[in-house]
């Protein structure tokens, strides 16, 4: 299952949309460098031990015995004839992290029971199998959550984690050898028995599109605990989950079919440094399919063309699972990107290692200003349902700031949520602020985001559930005032912190700078040089530039394989295409691969990628987006990012918020004027200040409407302090001050 396809095809099918960019095979420095990987990846403790492996194993057997005793007892309650009773079955599937084998210790499992046509939802499922779980001592902190956009039931079973999701199949009898990969099995089937079905269909569907399962995995660990490292894990902040960076890993296990994950990792980095968004990241050609289940198309579907970072999943009906990205998030992934492509170059020349590239965010050094969003309730069961429910809107902030500022105000949210132990049932996020990259600031300019903070408070507190005690707050916070439980054992770290890799780079373009400012005579185009790399190194993605490629994304989308189909390259040294009986099966037999390339023996990487193999990958990739996009295509208007959210019933949505839909800002209409910018000389008002003397509250601003006869009627709200966040002397992210 593991073994390498051949020339990139499996079975004599060729893998993705278009031929690979690359065949050659590891070197000895990819032996030596992916064994110093999966050392840094065991170190980090990232793989399970053989006891948990088995109780694992175990648990999802005992599950799968519940399931089936639990179909016979209602098919008996039900009337059914004996025969049918017996035959009766139910069967339990497995997705997500555990299925692709890149799971960690005490990581949930994702499950999915599939039952007969009589086995209902609601009444059987989340009733009946309810109360037989309910009643076991095995179970605890059972959580039915019947409302999400996936309905789930989470619980833990002898302390492993588990998520169940229920599909009803339109069949009688579930064969114990049944295949969900076939389209069929989605025959009659309700929406959300097709969204439970997505995953273990993505999942299975993935792992037949990688030429090489090992290195898959192994990579695929490799990216997520990057990914978490640096703070851009988690598909409901904005970022990318863990079935999106599958999805990108198995894109470059396609292009680079026989490489190992040394090299995967590097040109991970490589080609989405270089990829031009929205151009959709697709495993393969999106299947049309015979069931009429709407599928991810922009030809068709006004609302796919304004997705700013398509990543298409392989399975019928396809459908873009990175739909929650902003232009926020997109931007700081893509800085992410350079830097990982930056480390992944120093590390050929052997200036670098694994931990360089796996050195955390500072999240809390990098801004200046932060929103701090908490949370509270009466106990636990209700601190549960309401963090839920706030993390599925907190989004709706970052894509209010981002409209309400006209994207002159950048969001960067943490993905990870805080307690304070001394305060009981309580919960906090945060959010940098900073003003656009490469915008100059007018003196004492300021930002009033009042009315952008009292709006998506009022849509979190219309949750249909809310009990007393469920409370939210958002405040302004500085950097010197975050609260200490944020940090690791609740002490704040010295100014005085380790050199690290980006810290290095900080002084690096201030030691530039210092040198054009000690040479102004020299030309012109040496100083924009200097600025052309600040741009390369902070790429800001404009989002009103990016919606406006839709059209010809449909374009793209019509024909994805002409398109995008891109010749074999021919290169020398390692770029050549090697014996491909040399390459092995598994990574287990890495030792071997020693004299895979004896022609190339020397230590340095600089011999396995040599500039024209470089500049050869960098015109491969080219040709796979060429063709793709007219920038100069537009829509006669945008849509909002921001979802129009229906209140008139219960929205509970935990895995994801349901995709845009146009929506008039609030603020639109209960103001006369909407200003999100304000100057200092405009108001000088005292704020309120708090006991920590860092907080403030965000509170509505001030209302003025105008009469008919032009006179100024009473304003709408009493007047409150004005929070002011100045941006004019604001660092940039990365640096401390």
């Amino acid at each position: 299952m593991g073994s390498p396809a051949l020339s990139g095809r499996n079975n004599g099918q060729r893998l993705g949309i278009t031929d690979p960019i690359s065949l050659s095979g590891p070197t000895e420095y990819d032996v030596i460098k992916t064994r110093e990987l999966e050392k840094v990846l065991q170190d980090a403790g990232l793989y399970e031990s053989q006891e948990e492996a088995v109780s694992r194993e175990e648990v999802l057997g005992r599950l799968d015995q519940i399931v089936k005793i639990w179909v016979k007892t209602i098919s008996r309650a039900k009337g059914l004839n004996e025969q049918l009773v017996q035959e009766a079955n139910a069967k339990i599937f497995t997705f997500g992290s555990y299925r692709l084998g890149v799971h960690g210790p005490g990581a949930d499992i994702d499950t999915l029971c599939v039952g007969p046509r009589h086995a209902t939802r609601e009444e059987d499922f989340f009733g009946e199998l309810h109360k037989i779980l309910s009643e076991m001592p095995e179970v605890s902190e059972l959580h039915p959550v019947p409302d999400a956009h996936v309905p789930v039931m989470k619980f833990k079973f002898s302390g492993i984690s588990i998520d169940l999701l229920y599909a009803k199949l339109s069949l009688w009898v579930i064969p114990e050898d049944l295949d969900i990969s076939q389209d069929s099995i989605l025959q009659n089937a309700d929406e959300q028995t097709v969204r439970s079905l997505n995953g273990c269909r993505v999942t299975d569907r993935v792992l037949r599109l990688v030429p090489n399962i090992q290195s898959f995995r192994t990579t695929l660990r490799c990216m997520r605990f990057w990914a978490k490292r640096r703070g851009v894990y988690s598909n409901v902040s904005g970022f990318l989950g863990g079935i999106n960076w599958a999805l990108l890993v198995a894109r470059i296990c396609q292009l680079y079919p026989n490489a190992l994950p040394n090299m995967l990792v590097s040109r991970f980095f490589r080609v989405f440094t270089q990829w031009r968004w929205p151009n959709p990241v697709m495993l393969c050609a999106n299947e049309e399919g015979s069931l009429g289940l709407p599928v991810w198309d922009p030809r068709r579907n006004p609302k796919d063309r304004f997705h700013l970072m398509p990543i298409i999943t392989p399975a019928y009906p396809c459908m873009n699972s990175s739909y929650n990205v902003s232009s926020s998030t997109l931007r700081i992934m893509t800085e992410e990107f350079q830097r990982g492509h930056d480390i992944c170059e120093v590390m050929e020349e052997n200036k670098a290692d694994w931990d360089t590239l796996f050195e955390p965010y500072p999240f809390f050094e990098a801004y200046k200003n932060y929103l701090q969003t908490d949370i509270t309730a009466e106990n636990d069961d209700d601190l549960r349902n309401w963090k839920g429910w706030v993390e599925s809107r907190l989004r709706q902030l970052t894509l209010k700031i981002e409209r309400h500022t006209y994207n002159m105000l950048q969001c960067h949210p943490h993905p990870g949520d805080f307690s304070d132990k001394s305060r009981p049932f309580h919960h906090c996020y945060f959010m940098g602020l900073q003003r656009k990259q490469g915008v100059p600031a007018s003196e004492g300019e300021q930002f009033d985001m009042r009315l952008t903070v009292d709006e998506f408070k009022r849509s979190v507190n219309m949750y249909t559930m809310r009990k007393r005690g469920m409370e939210i707050y958002v405040t302004h916070v500085k950097r010197r005032n975050i609260p200490n439980f944020v940090f690791p054992g609740g002490v704040r770290p010295s100014r005085a912190s380790k050199m690290t890799w980006d810290s290095r780079r900080s002084l690096e373009l201030k030691a530039s700078d210092s040198t054009q400012v000690d040479r102004p005579f020299e030309a012109t185009e040496s100083l924009d040089g200097v600025d052309d790399r600040r741009k390369r190194r902070r790429i800001d993605y404009n989002a009103n530039t990016n919606l406006r490629n839709g059209e010809s994304l449909a374009a793209a989308h019509s024909q994805p394989v002409e398109v995008h189909e891109v010749s074999q390259i021919s290169t020398t040294s390692s770029c050549s295409i090697k014996d491909v009986n040399s390459i092995p099966t598994s990574a287990n037999n890495i030792e071997n691969l020693a004299d895979v390339s004896s022609q190339n023996n020397g230590d340095q990487a600089a011999a396995t990628d040599t500039p024209s193999c470089k500049e050869a990958e960098k015109l491969a990739i080219q040709k796979i987006l060429s063709g793709s996009y007219d920038s100069h295509q537009e829509f006669p208007c945008e849509p909002e990012e921001l979802d129009d959210i229906d209140y008139t019933k219960q929205a509970i949505d935990f895995g994801a918020t349901r995709q845009g839909i146009p929506m008039t800002s609030s603020v639109a209409k209960t103001s006369s004027v909407v200003v999100p910018m304000t100057s200092c000389n405009e108001a000088r008002l005292t704020s309120r200040s708090y006991s920590n003397g860092g907080l403030e509250e965000l509170e509505p601003a001030e209302v003025v409407a105008l009469s008919s006869t032009g006179t100024t009627r009473a304003p709408v709200a009493e007047r409150k302090p004005i929070i002011r966040l100045s941006f004019t002397s604001l660092g940039k992210a990365g640096k401390s001050s």
